[in-house]
């Protein structure tokens, strides 16, 4: 098997695993949109497309190198390139809940929105990929919610779910009610 280890095939399992599911779910909003040839999931499936390319091509350089191609990662010592992740117990939890985190994320979506739950969403991310400085979390996810609400409220003009549940679907209709404000004085 080439240079492949235990943790190259759990980790490209997952993500073809990944694939198949949203593959699979894209069959359940395929509709023929008037203004768009390809249907409402060409642009989903040329992402899973890509995804899919990504993994295979990542599966065959860890197949070819194996793991040695890492060895000039900057401030890495050769016996950490070589040591399995899977060895230590707090990288797999930290790697269970960024997995898991857009999970929740996603099933928080109908009942709290996107406008209220967006920010705690980056915030948390950022914890998870080890950012600890307060300032730069809170700077980076000001920065990076309002690039999200420019791109595909102002500029897109997308729906994004609001919610449900009283005070955050409040604040949802609040966001809309200001970007409605704001086209008006353009």
């Amino acid at each position: 098997m080439g240079r492949l280890t235990k943790g190259h095939l759990v980790e490209a399992a997952i993500w073809l695993s990944i694939v198949a599911v949203f593959y699979a779910y894209s069959f359940e909003f395929n509709q023929v949109i008037e203004i768009y040839i390809f249907g409402a999931t060409a642009w989903p499936r040329t992402v899973l497309f890509l995804l899919l390319l990504a993994t295979l091509g990542n599966l065959y350089h860890q197949y070819k190198n194996g793991s040695d191609a890492q060895g000039g990662i900057f401030g890495a010592a050769a016996d950490d390139v070589s040591a399995s992740i899977f060895q230590d117990r707090k990288t797999l939890i930290r790697m269970g809940l960024v997995l898991l985190i857009p999970f929740a994320f996603a099933f928080l979506l109908r009942p709290v929105g996107i406008y209220f739950s967006a920010p705690f969403f980056i915030a948390a991310i950022m914890l998870l990929f080890g950012e600890r400085r307060w300032k730069a979390i809170l700077i980076m996810t000001v920065v990076i919610y309002i690039i999200f609400i420019g791109l595909f409220l102002v500029i897109l003009n997308a729906q994004l779910p609001q919610g449900n549940v009283s005070p955050f679907y409040d604040f949802s209709a609040w966001m809309l009610k200001m970007n409605t404000q704001l086209r008006e004085l353009f």
